[in-house]
């Protein structure tokens, strides 16, 4: 289907450069709440995207329909494009890093059920609500450079809660296939948690010693990607990352892979492909992602993290911290007085230049004192920069367990992330203000 599209283009728009992408989502999704499925809904789209770039303009369309209706309009409209000074040009010929895994099967709603079974079960009888997902992936692409690439990628996503006495348990994971997903595991975890939240105090605000779950590290590493390892925003001005210099504890690696294990498309929507980036190494910010375009301004290589909406920049996305020595035992155990937190929630950027967050905790956190867990807390407030909290001196220690956990608003993106205790988090005030 590709060549074809392709060779339409090229007789259509002579002398131009002109890259093609063909994409086939099948996305199925299982809700459930109040224990009970009430929802089982599956969608299959191909996705047929076009750039040209000719005397010094360019454009960039997309359907779902008509790919000849496509190229003509591209042919149509053209030279009434913007000029473009920034073109970067099109990716090389050049072959993939490697191929992803995929999952086997082609686990349908039966399958889908079963993990929402085990995981209603495991529960105990407390209420729960979540949703199980799975993907199927094919791309490929092409361009007047050379370029051809064709790939296929699998993921399957689990988030749920149990809810015990108006307080919530949250319990998540990402995997390449779903048979790698407990639901009976996660269901357990989810009911345990919300069960410890029985009538829960209200501390001061505060700087407290955090050890933070997976799920809150999570929303670390979410916003690194969104508004931090970024080379647009790096060019303009707008991100934290000093290149070279040692912004965080030596203990903290970052890195962005799409073959670790969880289901990354190999290849971005330039053409360029993908492998292991590492962007922190031992506390020393090494690089950020860029497509193309940032590149060029850069004076460097795109790393192969174009979207297909560049409005956001390039952006890393199978983030992943890399684990530590500890365990959450262990590091709550070595804690003289903090706060163990399962989850942040409503996260929103004050300064993206020093990424300081404002946000709540969620689903449960809880008082720590001489290494042991003294009782459940209410919901805090807080104020934080996520650079300042992983600063040299500031990370005390990282689980050796990391946990592969979904990207709830995109689908075949992902974050790894361990257990984390930090000196200091500063909570400003209780859930209420």
């Amino acid at each position: 289907m590709i060549d074809q599209i392709f060779e339409q283009a090229r007789k259509a728009l002579p002398g131009a450069d002109i890259e093609v992408t063909v994409e086939h989502n099948r996305a199925a999704l299982t809700r459930f709440a109040n224990s009970f499925i009430h929802q089982n809904v599956a969608e299959d789209t191909t996705t047929v995207g076009l750039r040209v770039h000719h005397e010094g303009r360019t454009i960039a369309l997309s359907t779902t329909a008509d790919p000849q209706a496509l190229i003509d309009r591209a042919a149509a409209i053209l030279g009434d494009a913007p000029r473009d000074p920034g073109w970067p040009g099109l990716a090389p010929a050049a072959s993939l890093a490697g191929t992803p895994q995929l999952d086997p099967t082609d686990p349908g709603p039966d399958a889908r059920a079963e993990v929402v079974r085990g995981f209603v079960e495991a529960a105990g009888g407390l209420s729960t609500a979540g949703y199980c997902r799975t993907v199927r992936w094919a791309g490929s692409y092409r361009n007047s450079a050379g370029q051809a690439l064709d790939a296929t990628a699998t993921s399957a996503d689990m988030d749920g809660i149990a809810r015990h006495d108006g307080a919530d348990g949250v319990a998540r994971r990402h995997a390449v296939q779903l048979s790698d997903i407990d639901g009976a595991a996660l269901g357990a975890r989810a009911a345990a948690s919300a069960r410890a939240q029985g009538d829960p105090v209200e501390l001061p605000p505060g700087r407290y010693e955090v050890v933070l779950q997976p799920e809150a590290v999570a929303d670390i590493l979410s916003n690194f990607s969104y508004h931090g390892f970024n080379g647009k925003y790096l060019n303009d001005g707008r991100c934290f990352a000093h290149l070279g210099e040692a912004q965080f504890d030596p203990a903290v690696s970052i890195y962005d892979d799409p073959f670790a294990g969880v289901g990354g498309r190999p290849f971005d929507h330039e053409g360029t492909p993908r492998g292991h980036l590492s962007l922190v190494e031992h506390g020393v910010t090494r690089t950020v992602a860029y497509d193309r375009r940032s590149a060029a301004e850069a004076g460097t290589a795109s790393t192969g993290h174009a979207l297909s909406d560049d409005n956001w920049g390039p952006m890393a996305v199978n983030l992943a911290f890399a684990g530590g020595s500890s365990s959450a035992e262990q590091m709550i155990s070595e804690m003289r007085r903090g706060i163990l937190v399962s989850d942040f929630w409503y996260t929103r950027v004050l300064d993206p230049r020093t990424l300081v967050i404002t946000g709540l905790t969620r689903n449960g956190a809880w008082l720590v004192e001489h290494g042991e867990i003294v009782r459940p807390v209410r919901n805090f407030r807080f104020t934080q920069g996520y650079v300042s909290a992983l600063a040299p001196g500031r990370v005390l220690g990282i689980g050796a367990e990391v946990t592969p956990l979904p990207n709830i608003r995109r689908e075949l993106q992902n974050v790894s992330c361990p257990a984390m205790r930090l000196a200091s988090w500063n909570f400003t005030g209780g859930a209420s203000g």
